[in-house]
């Protein structure tokens, strides 16, 4: 007897790294635009801030049908600030300056949701940046990899040149906390996609 395929996840993101860590893991999934608008005051409670907005951006694509639909958002934050995707280049130095030679935490909310339930929960990594001199902001900033990255970095690309350590899930930091979406799909869905 054949087992029938999974159906995809409906994933609320245009993110190019969930999307190839999805791929990665074996995951179906269609894409769908989320019309969420993002807010991230810098004084925020990270969790709850990311908690919302993986919800948010999960609920403005429609109601779930035999597609589960998941939303995600990851923001990083040290010393009680929150840092979202910088708006310029001197925005992304300053982000940049102040996480160099610190230990920040790259926070993400997930949201599972279907016609019969919907749970929303976060993960957390810590990351710690090398020290950083004058000449390696301005080369980083200068290759343009901040645009769109929350806390002005894409740790998969050359901003692993920044980076000294990392505690806990790597695939977070890139943009999928990938070990709890990969625990909740066993929970939830034991079998269907693999897992549990």
């Amino acid at each position: 007897m054949s087992v029938p395929p999974a159906p995809p996840l409906l994933l609320a993101s245009t993110s190019p790294q969930r999307r190839a860590i999805l791929e990665q893991l074996g995951i179906p999934f269609e894409l769908a635009t989320p019309d969420y608008e993002e807010h991230d005051p810098p004084a925020a409670d990270v969790v709850a801030l990311v908690r919302e907005h993986a919800a948010g951006k999960a609920r403005s694509v429609g109601e779930p049908d035999e597609r589960p639909i998941m939303g995600v958002d990851t923001a990083v934050h040290l010393d009680g600030r929150v840092y979202g995707k910088p708006t310029g280049p001197g925005e992304a130095e300053e982000m940049l300056n102040a996480l160099a030679a610190h230990t920040h935490d790259v926070v993400s909310g997930l949201c599972l949701r279907t016609p019969g339930w919907e749970v929303v929960e976060h993960e957390i990594t810590r990351v710690t940046f090398r020290p950083l001199t004058p000449r390696d902001l301005a080369t980083y900033v200068a290759a343009g990899e901040w645009e769109g990255r929350a806390g002005a970095y894409a740790i998969q690309g050359l901003g692993a040149a920044l980076v000294e350590r990392v505690e806990g899930d790597y695939l977070n930091v890139v943009g999928l906390p990938a070990a709890l979406l990969v625990r909740l799909l066993s929970e939830r869905f034991a079998g269907v996609y693999g897992f549990g």
